[in-house]
């Protein structure tokens, strides 16, 4: 099964066998001829190699016929491609988005998938011996045409560029997208309504402020009302551009591949030009500083988020400033403690820079996603005079009508929402410079200077610290300095008496790994997206398989008693269940996505996914959990695995557990770690050592604990947090007594480098049992 590639690249079919006859992919269904027949069409879309079994692989590819950019019906001329065994690893090695292909020896199957991705209906399979796949490389930049906003035509599919004067924050619709709306404008003077779905945050535009520059590929005109408006359509895809004449033309997109050359560089900078005579771009920034609120007006807020905290169900707190100070007295929150994401407390003088910002309804969930450090842009704030207004006010608090407080209604009126703005932002450079001359705090400038440490090396704390360290090893030594430590560091172990300065990863779900023993290799845990990616590939493929003689399989009707989700029972005619008979604590199950894997192992011990072919079962690829029990996920080794579906085998009185399942499947199980870097001082000197192996002990915490319990992960923030604040003097943080092992890398001979962990020692916090 082999992949041609064709000498001439204009797409002539000079190498293609004179048998074979071209056939549109509008004509192809399942009644549909497929003998000597071939297809042509260019790649739009082509996805990673899918793993089905030991011996075989699939890869999913999407191809277009040429006419459809100007065809009102271009989802029939775009249709899912199926490749597999040898030709589907040719394929991805041979192929790149972009080339014109011609595919024989295919047949076509319905596809299930047609409703969601509106695509063609029917699918092409490559699988028979005689399939074949004739290749023309595309050696040249595309060429991208741009259609001006008076000469949209209905029902086309253009590519437009254009000036902001509207946007909305994207909203979640009733189905799984994301909305965005907005309306621009071009030389034209015509100003056209776009509406755009996607399902991840990231494909919508980034837009930050009227006047922004926008750019549309492959977005439809529809005649609505007797006015034309832009839709977003297959293949859409946006590039945003900030509006002000004579700024660097950096282009804003989260895609990691896009055109974009010399003639779009001069569009953007016309179209800035054009914007700014007309008026159309503020000339100064739309944002109000804190120092220039109003009482009872609408504004729009550039700052910093420093913490935030869950109030109640409906409303989350965010702590942000600019560097500026509110004229008015703001209104305090106590929140819930052990609860807040971030610093808990800051300087006198910078709390009095801090405003409270109170997110309802469904800006929430984008507050999920926000982490202490984000530059934002709030969008329709309101300041709000009365602190009686305000959730999770204590009743000690006084209720004063001149205080005031931030609310950020539900909804997306006004452009109503909450932006992220990149870094190299000018309103995040500015804030920045203002942030870098904030005066410290004079308390703190006192502290600069570092105290002695006490002379009494037993665990203890300082006052106030909240936190307390205790030593578990039974080494009799007397500390040392770094300074010593650092001069003379054979392999071993030390006590020293630290600071810590300052630590790596900040973002502390990023320490979160998977690490297997057996390799020593370490790598981060995949990313639900990845993971879904991994089940939906699969699901697409499902086909209903007899199950071996050890399991019996079930399809449909299966009884509610057993406490199976309705959302799951609903999916069941898509679903292989397959029991092991001895045993039930556990099933396999066969053709689901990731969303109705965890709806069943919220009510089944333990779920090992399965992947059907050729009639018969395989575990998934390893990329994804081969085991799921309840909210745990449980990862095997890809290198030292040899897995395959087999009976397993337990005693009667053996627990199931993920150590058993994974040897019954010949699946090297991975360990969750923590795996953090830390740098310690003294009044000698500094040192770099790891966290990873004895991270249980000192946090009192287990990783795989940190992976799916919040209050596994708030205690690791709140202790981190006490010993490296994120505010104040470095000469404040707590003094800690730590044991440390030296010890030389394996594989480092010769090049005398020595590392060190800390172990031995558990942190202990004043709200702690005793």
């Amino acid at each position: 099964m082999p992949v041609y590639i064709l000498t001439d690249g204009t797409g002539t079919r000079a190498q293609i066998p004179a048998h074979l006859t071209m056939i549109s992919i509008s004509l192809i269904n399942t009644s549909t001829d497929c003998t000597n027949k071939v297809v042509k069409g260019k790649v739009i879309h082509k996805g990673p190699l899918a793993k089905l079994s030991l011996d075989n692989v699939v890869l999913k590819t999407i191809i277009q016929e040429d006419d459809a950019s100007v065809s009102g019906s271009s989802h029939n001329l775009s249709i899912n491609v199926f490749l597999f065994g040898s030709l589907a690893k040719n394929f991805n090695d041979a192929v790149s988005q972009g080339d014109v292909v011609m595919a024989s020896g295919f047949i076509a199957s319905k596809s299930p998938t047609a409703k969601k991705d509106n695509l063609h209906p029917y699918n092409l399979i490559l699988s028979r011996d005689d399939a074949c796949i004739y290749v023309s490389k595309v050696t040249k930049t595309p060429k991208y045409t741009y259609t001006r906003l008076d000469n949209l035509k209905n029902e086309s599919v253009v590519n437009v560029y254009g000036v902001v004067v509207f946007f909305k924050q994207p909203f979640q619709t009733r189905g799984t997208d994301l909305c965005s709306t907005l309306k621009i404008t071009d030389q034209s003077n015509e100003n056209i309504g776009c509406t755009i779905f996607c399902e991840k945050l990231k494909d919508h535009p980034r837009i930050f402020q009227i006047g922004d520059i926008v750019r549309l590929h492959r977005v439809k005109a529809k005649l609505f009302n007797n006015s034309i408006t832009l839709v977003s359509t297959f293949g859409f895809s946006v590039v945003t551009f900030d509006g002000s004449v004579g700024g660097a033309v950096q282009p804003r997109t989260s895609s990691k591949s896009f055109h974009f050359d010399e003639e779009d560089r001069r569009t953007v900078e016309e179209l800035r030009s054009w914007a700014t005579s007309k008026g159309l771009r503020p000339l100064v920034s739309s944002t109000v500083p804190l120092s220039g609120i109003q009482p009872n007006v609408y504004f729009d807020l550039t700052c910093q988020l420093l913490a935030k905290t869950p109030i109640d169900s409906t409303c989350t707190l965010l702590r942000v400033w600019d560097g500026t100070r509110c004229p008015y007295t703001l209104v305090e929150v106590i929140a819930e403690p052990g609860i807040t994401e971030g610093p808990t407390s800051f300087s006198k003088v910078k709390e009095s820079f801090i405003a409270n910002v109170f997110v309802y309804d469904n800006h929430m969930e984008f507050a999920k996603l926000l982490k202490p450090g984000d530059f934002l842009r709030i969008y329709n704030l309101l300041a709000t005079p009365g602190s009686n207004k305000v959730p999770g006010l204590t009743r000690s608090q006084p209720v004063e009508e001149n205080h005031l407080a931030f609310h950020l209604h539900g909804g997306t009126s006004f452009g109503r929402g909450i932006r992220v703005l990149p870094e190299n932002s000018l309103d995040v450079q500015e804030l920045k410079r203002v942030f870098e001359s904030f005066p410290e705090d004079p308390k703190d400038e006192l502290n600069e200077v570092w105290g002695t440490p006490p002379e009494s090396l037993d665990g203890g704390t300082v006052e106030g610290s909240g936190v307390f360290t205790e030593r578990s090893c039974s080494h009799q030594m007397m500390p040392v300095t770094l300074s010593q430590l650092k001069q003379n560091h054979p392999d071993g172990a030390y006590h020293v008496r630290v600071q810590l300065r300052s630590y790596e990863p900040r973002r502390l779900y990023q320490s979160l790994k998977l690490f297997c023993s057996k390799c020593s290799s370490i790598q981060d845990i995949p990313d639900d997206e990845s993971v879904a990616g991994i089940f939906s590939e699969a699901s697409q493929h499902f086909e209903t398989c007899w199950s071996p003689k050890w399991l019996e399989s079930r399809q449909a009707n299966l009884p509610r008693s057993q406490g199976f989700p309705s959302q799951a029972l609903d999916v069941l005619p898509c679903v292989q269940l397959l029991f092991q008979k001895e045993n039930k604590d556990f099933i396999f199950l066969n053709g689901s996505t990731l969303e109705e894997t965890c709806q069943f192992a919220a009510r089944v011990q333990n779920i090992v996914p399965v992947t059907s072919s050729g009639g018969h079962l395989n575990l998934l690829d390893l990329s994804a959990p081969f085991l799921f029990r309840g909210r745990k996920r449980y990862y095997g080794c890809k290198q030292c695995s040899d897995a395959v579906l087999r009976k397993p085998s337990f005693g009667r009185e053996e627990v199931i557990d993920e150590k058993l399942l994974a040897k019954a499947f010949g699946v090297q199980l991975m360990q969750f770690v923590l795996l953090m870097k830390l740098e310690l001082q003294d009044t000698t000197d500094t040192l770099d050592v790891f966290l990873m192996k004895h991270t249980e002990l000192f946090f009192s915490v287990s990783a795989e604990e940190a992976s799916i319990s919040e209050t596994a992960q708030n205690r690791i923030s709140q202790i981190m947090n006490i010993l490296c604040p994120p505010e104040g003097s470095v000469g404040q943080h707590p003094w800690l007594d730590l044991c440390l092992t030296a010890y030389r890398p394996e594989g480092d001979e010769g090049q005398n480098q020595t590392c060190y962990q800390i172990c031995n020692t558990t942190i202990f916090t004043q709200s702690d049992p005793t």
